[in-house]
């Protein structure tokens, strides 16, 4: 069975990326792409624009033009736009892929309630080896999480407007939820001046950002004696690209429900 994807934010560094990976995947087919009113890009071929020949798919501003087109609707825009997008595929009666990070407790909140009438596949982080760490982490916390400062660092290029990253939020998370906290009241968000000593349940966050970093985090377990690290880095975008058209093949199939990669890749 072949999946026809439609692609939110065709032009930006990630849209494109998926365009590229889309185009070399098995069973996908590149049915639609969508850019923001007022894009110089509107009317202008998908594939040209991403730089890998004429796919013979025009890019419009309106998801509802398209609809029809596509099974599922690919969407790594920014945190303001994810709410109109899902009204307009969940009217449509279409799934979703959304990657996009930065979003408010609100806005997850309207991910949470479409999910009753189609299917998500909402995640911080597409990358299935990110996807392997969240369980490695629960594992790492499980084990020594209790005796141990925890520290997220994270780092990402200079354009990324969100910060911790939505990826070092969800590793927060699965360590919260294993050791039985609310990373809301646990987190530490930097340190300046005279911080005092470290309180043993908190969690802290480092962010960096700088040059054309793809990501890369690393959650420290420190206790006296030993360190254990756990890291990712992303070399390419591709990684995250193809973690999507993963999701969305599995996605596809489904009904309603909202999921993460988890689901996808069977971690849970």
């Amino acid at each position: 069975m072949t999946t026809r994807v439609g692609i939110c934010g065709a032009g930006g560094r990630m849209g494109k990326t998926i365009l590229e990976v889309c185009r070399e995947t098995k069973g996908v087919k590149i049915a639609a792409a969508i850019e923001q009113r007022g894009s110089p890009m509107i009317g202008k071929d998908a594939g040209e624009q991403a730089g890998i020949g004429k796919l013979g798919v025009a890019i419009v501003d309106d998801i509802a033009r398209v609809a029809d087109k596509f099974d599922v609707l690919i969407d790594f825009t920014l945190a303001a736009s994810v709410p109109d997008n899902i009204r307009k595929c969940r009217a449509a009666g279409k799934n979703m892929v959304i990657g996009t990070t930065g979003l408010s407790d609100k806005q997850k909140e309207v991910i949470k309630q479409a999910s009753k009438e189609i299917a998500i596949v909402f995640a911080p982080n597409m990358s299935i080896g990110v996807n392997l760490c969240f369980k490695l982490l629960e594992m790492a916390a499980n084990v020594i999480g209790e005796d141990a400062d925890i520290e997220i660092i994270e780092a990402h290029h200079r354009e990324k407007k969100d910060a911790p990253s939505g990826t070092s939020l969800r590793m927060g998370e699965v360590i919260a939820n294993t050791l039985g906290r609310d990373l809301k009241k646990c987190a530490i968000y930097g340190r300046e001046g005279i911080t005092g000593a470290r309180d043993k349940k908190t969690i802290g966050f480092e962010s960096i950002r700088a040059g054309d970093i793809v990501g890369e985090h690393t959650v420290m377990f420190a206790t006296s004696g030993e360190r254990v690290e756990i890291s990712h880095k992303a070399t390419s975008r591709k990684t995250f690209a193809s973690g999507a058209m993963r999701a969305a093949q599995w996605v596809a199939t489904k009904k309603t429900g909202l999921f993460d990669m988890q689901d996808v890749l069977g971690l849970k």
